[in-house]
């Protein structure tokens, strides 16, 4: 009876191995951004993609593990000749991901070493096509082709390339030094340039100082001119104003009875003021034959004033 007992324990345990062996080999978790490709019989049978998936335990197996990630890798440094036969050291990295992976399982053996081949083969195509100068102005340009042309011959295989970088393009050491001399002379052109530039400016400056000042020179004289006209014509109807009023306080004056002899007065002293002046100036005097030669002249000029009184 133990013995019976003791059987059936171990065939518990043996199917109970047996159901968890079964369940493991049927049971499959596949991880984000991959895809696990099945084989029943050594034949493709499916692709399982992210998630809970179930197999036919003993029976399909996983044949291969692709990742859909994007993948970088390192295109090893390589000799390349340009258009006009300069010979280059060219490395890159090359970026892609696998679209199908059917494709890239049973289309290719390695696809990784396939596609960094095709890219190593493809930039020395494209280098052929270029000069030296240009392979430095266009890099752009330059993997931008690599691209093109990689995924035209890569679609076969499952595999698309997203981008390709050049990493150094390194030429012979006397193309260096040459490119080095190039650089240094359009660098002292450079430098010539901006430096009789640089002196054509401040001699335009120092003209255009030059010529301004003269013009705030003739505008300042001009306006010290007009100044000075405007003050003197000021000054001059100033004078003729008060010369105006002399005369008409005068005139007003000389209408009196006083103001006749006011003027009797007046004139009588410049007469004799003058003669003295004459006799100053000259060695022979010529005295007149009267004695009231003063009066006389007083006379007659009372005699014009009088007349010129009964004209008004």
């Amino acid at each position: 009876m133990d013995f019976l007992i003791e059987y059936l324990l171990r065939v518990e345990v043996f199917v109970l191995i047996l159901v968890i062996v079964v369940l493991k080999k049927s049971i499959i978790f596949v991880p984000q951004n991959r895809a696990f490709l099945i084989e029943r019989f050594g034949k493709y049978q499916s692709t399982r993609e992210a998630g809970l998936n179930f197999l036919v335990p003993f029976i399909d197996q996983i044949g291969a593990d692709r990742s859909l990630k994007e993948q970088a890798v390192d295109v090893p440094s390589q000799s390349a000749i340009t258009k006009d036969n300069i010979s280059l050291s060219v490395d890159g990295v090359l970026y892609f991901r696998v679209l199908d992976s059917y494709k890239a399982t049973y289309g290719v053996d390695d696809y990784v070493f396939a596609v960094t081949q095709l890219a190593q083969t493809t930039m020395r195509s494209e280098l052929g096509k270029m000069e030296l100068d240009k392979t430095f102005e266009e890099r752009d340009v330059l993997n931008t082709n690599i691209v093109a042309s990689i995924n035209d011959a890569a679609g076969p295989w499952g595999i698309q390339v997203l981008r390709y970088e050049i990493k150094d393009i390194v030429p012979p050491q006397t193309v260096m030094e040459a490119m080095e001399t190039q650089m240094k002379a359009e660098r002292i052109k450079r430098a010539q340039i901006l430096e009789s530039e640089g002196d054509r400016q401040a001699a335009i400056n120092v003209a255009e100082g030059k010529k301004r000042s003269v013009v705030l020179n003739a505008e300042a004289e001009k306006e010290e001119q007009v100044l000075r006209a405007q003050g003197e014509a000021q000054a001059i109807i100033a004078v003729a104003q008060a010369q105006a009023e002399s005369l008409k306080m005068v005139g007003e004056a000389a209408n009196t009875e006083e103001g006749q002899k006011a003027v009797q007065l007046d004139l009588a002293t410049k007469a004799i003021e003058a003669k003295a002046a004459i006799a100053k100036e000259s060695s022979v005097v010529l005295l007149p034959d009267s004695g009231n030669d003063a009066a006389s002249m007083v006379a007659q000029a009372m005699t014009i004033i009088t007349s010129l009184n009964k004209g008004k």
